[in-house]
């Protein structure tokens, strides 16, 4: 079995200590982090796993089959992404938590 990396690695695996999650906007928060780390592989013409990240709608249907955090922290019993790559730091993932728990708008 060949493993591929479609992501970039994950630079920010390590936080400089300052992580501000008050007030996400898909936009300029979240959307940023799916193109960078995300829709290399999970893209409208490369729906890797059935996901695509470029917009608020695909990305709206990973959290709504429930996959999305799963495979973002890495959880048992979900495949780890990015795939072959580090990690998403955990202000990223705090900030889609974030975002989640703020009604995830499209904003």
């Amino acid at each position: 079995m060949i493993s591929v990396s479609c992501s970039k690695d994950n630079e920010a695996s390590h936080d400089n200590g300052s992580c501000t999650t008050e007030d996400q906007s898909f936009a300029s928060d979240i959307q940023p982090i799916f193109n960078t780390y995300c829709t290399s592989c999970h893209n409208s013409s490369n729906q890797s796993g059935g996901q695509n990240l470029t917009n608020y709608e695909g990305v709206m249907n990973a959290i709504d089959n429930g996959k999305l955090i799963g495979v973002i922290t890495h959880a048992s019993g979900y495949p780890a992404m990015p795939q072959g790559a580090a990690k998403l730091s955990d202000c990223n993932i705090s900030k889609i938590s974030a975002w989640i728990t703020q009604g995830a708008l499209n904003n």
